[in-house]
């Protein structure tokens, strides 16, 4: 899969991007993240990539012309699948949206900045938009980070256990159960006694039985949706 991200602070994807799991996908050829300054493609002499909005008003908006050039610019090398814009009021994203767009080879995240970006590159470019809650970031970096994190890991050979991704809160309309790991007791505080029965199919069924009692005490919305 390659992840093509455009933004004004390309910096700020090193540390995130460069450890654990995202790390060891790029190292193995699993994912092709290329991070691209949308400075680059500024004409202007100080290499500015916003500007006053019309009708006045407070902020700043990423001008059109640099992000149509980037955008051009990339698609003229490649065929891209989806070209999101990370943004406030875009689809929320959920485990299926990201299942979703981990089937894709191609896509490029557009990171918005300041008030956002000119209206005309929503209109003419972006094929989806994606938010990643109902709350306002200082710029779309980080939910970049976090929608690449979420569909990077469910690339097959990612994780050492494959299936360690479908176990995961959400991936059945379900939050994950309880997990326990060594010792078996400490302080007085034991693991279940099934758990450690070795009875697969009871360790199953008590799992699904913790989840489904952790999502409606929770997040009841789940299992209301699901009605």
């Amino acid at each position: 899969m390659q992840i093509d991200i455009i933004t004004i602070f390309p910096e700020m994807f090193d540390g995130p991007f460069g450890h654990s799991i995202l790390k060891r996908a790029r190292e193995r050829g699993l994912v092709n993240i290329n991070i691209f300054n949308l400075r680059d493609y500024s004409q202007g002499r100080h290499r500015n990539v916003d500007d006053y909005p019309f009708g006045g008003g407070p902020g700043m908006v990423l001008m059109v012309e640099p992000v149509a050039r980037c955008i051009e610019s990339l698609q003229k090398q490649n065929q891209y699948d989806e070209v999101i814009y990370l943004s406030p009021d875009g689809e929320l994203l959920t485990q299926k949206t990201a299942n979703k767009i981990s089937l894709l080879n191609r896509i490029i995240l557009l990171c918005g900045h300041y008030k956002g970006i000119d209206e005309r590159i929503r209109e003419h470019f972006i094929t989806a938009e994606i938010s990643i809650g109902d709350y306002v970031l200082s710029g779309g970096e980080l939910a970049a980070m976090v929608v690449t994190d979420a569909i990077v890991r469910l690339i097959p050979g990612v994780l050492n256990d494959e299936t360690s991704a479908l176990s995961d809160s959400f991936q059945d309309d379900l939050v994950s159960p309880p997990a326990y790991t060594r010792p078996s007791e400490f302080r007085g505080w034991k693991v279940p006694d099934v758990l450690l029965s070795g009875n697969e199919k009871e360790i199953i069924l008590w799992r699904h039985e913790r989840s489904l009692e952790r999502t409606k005490q929770r997040r009841p919305g789940m299992i209301n949706n699901e009605q």
